[in-house]
This record gives structure tokens, C-alpha cells and sequence, in this order.
């Protein structure tokens, strides 16, 4: 049975999801930075259409990718090599937010509306929310945002409107998170481009146990920079 949880109550244990559809958990409750910091340490999600109530996530298998393990395409290697783009961070979070909320082939409507906006964008602004951008010309050409905490990157959203201009953002985003050494990056669901980087489906209650070790340890709490990067 699903949860309906008011501003002041808790989530119910993960075991709690329903299979179908798979990781729904709880309804309602609010998008505060308190709610989400709590939810994303225990691997649980908002996804929802506008106009409707909070939709709460958590399923079972769960998609992550660990950084040592990222696979890049020929193709995409000659991209990153071309060098014809340069590589920023937090410079234009909500934009990002925005781009990757434009509609897409097949894609009825989205889950990036303005209420989600402003809820990522409060964490963005107390430092747990980040952007990477793909920069073309003096133009944002791609990026994808999420959430770190700990040792871990929650990934939300990409976009693209050059060719490769987000596989590049999360190419530089993979390499630098190696660098710090976050343990996991978690991609939610299957898909097929996710599995092409090398990501792949782990059960749930062994991500659990990852995000108890890993989101309880300092988080940086402040705008990334990447900048070296385009040196």
C-alpha cells in the first residue's frame, strides 16, 4: 500500500515500493531541501508531472555506474578530442534545469517544471546541486545537472542541442569525479545510452548500503569548478 505523507512525516522503508510500477513508494509530502537531502540519502527520488502530487521513487534493480568502470565510444573519443568546446560548471544551473525540460521526440511532456526548478535550484544554491556544461562558441550547447552528497552523484537530466555536446559534459563529469573519489554515480533506471557509458543495473538493497557508507561523509558544499580541465 502506498504511503501519503504529510510535510511532517517520514518515508516508509524501501521495501515498501511496489513492483509495478517498479520503486513507488509515497505520495505527497513537499520538495524542501530538508525532504530531498532526506529522500536522495536513502536512494528515493521525486518524479511527477506538473498539476499532480509528489510521486516518490525508489526501484529495484537500481541503474548506477561506478567511475573506474566508464566505457567511451571510438566516435565520442574523437569528439572529446576535437577540443572544439570548452567544459564550465554551475554557471547556469537553472538554464540547464530549463534546456533539459525542452520537449523531446517521443516525449509527451516532462517531469522539469517549475516547482522542480526551484526545488534543485535552492540546492544548488546551499552547494549540493550541480551542473556541467558543454560550451560551443560562446553558446551552451549541453549539460546534465544532479545532486552529490558525500561520495555519491545523484544524476537527474541531460540535454543536448550539438552533436555528443552531453556525453562530453558527462565524460568530464565521470573523469573529475574519479579524481575526487566518489564511489558511485546513480543513473535511477535502465537505459540504454546510460548502459552504453558502461552503467548497470545493481539490486536495490546493495545501493543501500552503499549510500550508508558513502552520503554520510562531508560533501564538498560549494560551486564546483572544472576549469583546469579546459587548460
Amino acid at each position: 500500500m502506498i504511503a501519503f505523507l504529510s510535510s511532517e512525516s517520514s518515508f516508509p522503508p524501501l521495501d515498501k515500493a511496489l513492483t509495478e510500477p517498479n520503486g513507488l513508494l509515497a505520495i505527497g509530502g513537499d520538495l524542501s531541501p530538508a525532504r530531498l537531502i532526506d529522500a536522495y540519502r536513502q536512494g528515493i527520488f521525486p518524479w511527477f508531472n506538473e498539476n499532480e502530487p509528489i510521486l516518490w521513487w525508489s526501484p529495484d534493480p537500481r541503474m548506477v555506474l561506478y567511475p573506474k568502470e566508464l566505457t567511451i565510444s571510438r566516435s565520442l573519443r574523437k569528439s572529446i578530442n576535437k577540443n572544439s568546446y570548452h567544459i564550465r560548471t554551475d554557471s547556469q544551473f537553472a538554464t540547464v534545469m530549463q534546456a533539459c525540460a525542452a520537449p523531446r521526440k517521443n516525449q509527451p511532456g516532462t517531469w522539469i517544471h517549475p516547482e522542480m526548478v526551484a526545488a534543485y535550484s535552492a540546492l544548488h544554491e546551499i552547494g549540493l546541486a550541480h551542473s556541467v556544461e558543454t560550451w560551443i562558441d560562446d553558446e551552451l550547447a549541453g549539460g546534465l545537472y544532479g545532486i552529490a552528497m558525500g561520495k555519491v552523484f545523484f544524476g537527474e537530466s541531460m540535454f543536448s542541442r550539438k552533436p555528443d555536446a552531453s556525453k562530453i559534459a558527462f565524460v568530464y563529469l565521470v573523469r573529475q569525479l574519479l579524481q575526487w573519489e566518489y564511489v558511485v554515480i546513480d543513473c535511477q533506471v535502465k537505459t540504454a545510452h546510460l548502459a552504453s557509458f558502461g552503467a548497470r543495473e545493481i539490486p536495490r538493497a546493495e545501493f543501500s548500503q552503499i549510500l550508508n557508507t558513502w552520503t554520510q561523509s562531508k560533501a564538498l558544499g560549494k560551486k564546483w569548478d572544472f576549469s583546469f580541465m579546459n587548460e
